[in-house]
């Protein structure tokens, strides 16, 4: 995270950032954060809920929403990420539209985000992300094809991975950014509680050690956050699955599996937290979890969709 310079007016902007899932908006909102504050995996809809990563550039805030990707929902908790995605943009100041530039999808899933920012009057500065595993002719026909219309104030090509583009990008943000004060403290990175975090810590362990149905049919909450004498913290976290053989996956042959999982995340949260950090993981059979409105409400997501 850069520092502030001296003088001149701070500004301050939320920056939606949509797209499909797998599109990188994570990667891109950890590179501009200048740490990890979301989940990546290389697995789709790893982001459930809006994360907030504060980005400082100069004298501007960015505070950057880490959206859901959008795709086509079917379930309740579908429906629930993909409204949390477009309800995002109705408080951005501005919007960025990430796109993954090698998607065999990319005009079918970027469609939907363009009804909707027709829908809502808005525009949005368009991100090609990937672009180095993209021909270049490619990506010009795709600029082509994006601003054929009017939807796009200026087109960014990035990789998000590797840094290319990006402070471009963030340049652009900053000098849009509207004047004001900023909300939360410089040398804040996230605007999420700890309990959160280290929740989407484990689940991102989580989807990385399990494949097929399991990770998008569990999730995991952080039952308990005790602070020790030693200024070392204990947490304990809760798997919760849906069905008793998921459970069973999830544990592994003599719990190999959950302490593998278990070490993944603690590793990361002492990293994250500059602190020891004390781990216990439970996996617990709920069937009906997805459909439990405190669910919903621990994830900041609307049941009533």
């Amino acid at each position: 995270m850069s520092d502030p310079t001296p003088g001149g007016p701070t500004r301050c902007a939320i920056v939606a950032i949509v797209g499909a899932p797998n599109a990188g908006k994570s990667t891109l909102v950890n590179r501009l954060v200048g740490q990890k504050i979301a989940p990546v995996t290389h697995k789709a809809q790893t982001t459930r809920a809006p994360l907030r990563g504060v980005a400082m550039r100069g004298q501007a805030q960015l505070i950057l929403v880490d959206t859901p990707g959008v795709f086509a929902p079917k379930r309740r908790l579908d429906r629930a990420m993909v409204r949390a995605a477009f309800a995002s943009l109705e408080d951005a100041d501005i919007i960025v539209h990430l796109v993954d530039a090698g998607s065999t999808y990319l005009k079918k899933d970027a469609e939907r985000i363009e009804a909707k920012l027709q829908e809502a009057g808005r525009k949005a500065i368009l991100a090609l992300n990937k672009v180095d595993a993209v021909p270049r002719e490619s990506l010009l026909a795709l600029t082509r094809d994006f601003t054929a219309g009017d939807l796009y104030t200026d087109v960014f090509m990035i990789s998000a991975l590797t840094g290319s583009g990006v402070e471009d990008l963030a340049s652009h943000l900053a000098s849009k950014a509207p004047e004001g004060p900023w909300l939360f403290p410089p040398d804040q990175a996230a605007d999420a509680p700890s309990r959160v975090l280290a929740a989407e810590v484990t689940r991102e362990k989580l989807m990385l050690r399990l494949h097929e149905e399991v990770p998008y049919e569990a999730t995991v909450e952080t039952e308990a956050w005790e602070e020790k004498k030693d200024g070392s913290v204990r947490i304990e976290q809760t798997i919760f699955v849906a069905r008793e053989s998921q459970r069973r996956i999830a544990i592994g042959d003599k719990g190999q599996v959950v302490k593998a999982i278990g070490e993944a995340a603690r590793k990361e949260l002492e990293a994250m937290l500059d602190r020891r950090v004390h781990l216990f993981l439970h996996v617990k059979l709920r069937e009906n979890w997805s459909e439990e409105r405190a669910r919903y409400a621990a994830l900041g997501l609307d049941f009533d969709v």
